[in-house]
């Protein structure tokens, strides 16, 4: 598939990966590897274990074939939304998150600039613009239509602030209905919630791209 920005980049429709087990382990770990935590976080915190997680990641981080998640916007143009890119260059490898196609009102205003090396691009999110995004119907094409893979995709690019009670509930449910063990499913979003807020925390001058300033 084409990504604007990527060139000849061998960039792959990976939504098919989603539903493997082990992905979200390979996908949130990296939230978690700050050395921030007393306690390492696991790859079966967020469903399969770690064999999963390993044959995933020859897939996920595979150098000649970049797989790319689509997250549909509503109110975007046919194929509009936030691509999510695993950049799989050697010694420069990263997520990134992308703004596609054209956007236009409601969450769309969220999804801004491009993607930065190693980090989680330009697209940033505040709590309220993350469950837009995610709960919304999407822009009807292609891409991942399930509102809790949405928002377990884009959740790194959560920043601002949050109530604790009402993310910790989201993210529970988000984690469970992809498969995460109820008995270690607070401490995946505990961990998951203390590193982004660490991280918000890093860059005090964010401002949300919907406050106007």
């Amino acid at each position: 598939m084409v990504i604007t920005g990527y060139g000849d980049g061998p960039t792959v429709v990976g939504e098919a990966l989603v539903g493997r087990a082990g992905f979200w382990g390979c996908h949130l770990l990296g939230l978690c590897e700050d050395g921030a935590c007393d306690e390492r976080a696991e790859p079966a915190w967020f469903g399969g274990d770690g064999a999963d997680a390993d044959a995933l990641a020859e897939v996920l981080f595979d150098p000649e074939r970049w797989p790319v998640f689509r997250v549909p916007v509503e109110g975007a143009a046919p194929g509009g939304g936030v691509a999510v890119v695993y950049r799989n260059l050697d010694g420069d490898g990263g997520v990134e998150y992308r703004r596609t196609g054209a956007v236009a009102g409601g969450a769309t205003g969220a999804v801004t600039g491009g993607a930065t090396g190693g980090g989680t691009g330009d697209v940033r999110l505040s709590w309220g613009e993350l469950a837009a995004v995610a709960d919304g119907p999407g822009g009807g094409g292609d891409g991942v239509s399930d509102r809790d893979e949405r928002f377990l995709l884009l959740l790194p690019c959560l920043r601002g602030t949050w109530e604790e009670a009402v993310a910790r509930e989201r993210v529970v449910a988000a984690l469970v209905a992809v498969g995460a063990p109820e008995d270690t499913v607070e401490r995946a979003a505990g961990h998951l919630l203390g590193h982004l807020e660490r991280r918000a925390v890093h860059e005090p001058g964010w401002k949300s791209p919907l406050s106007g300033r």
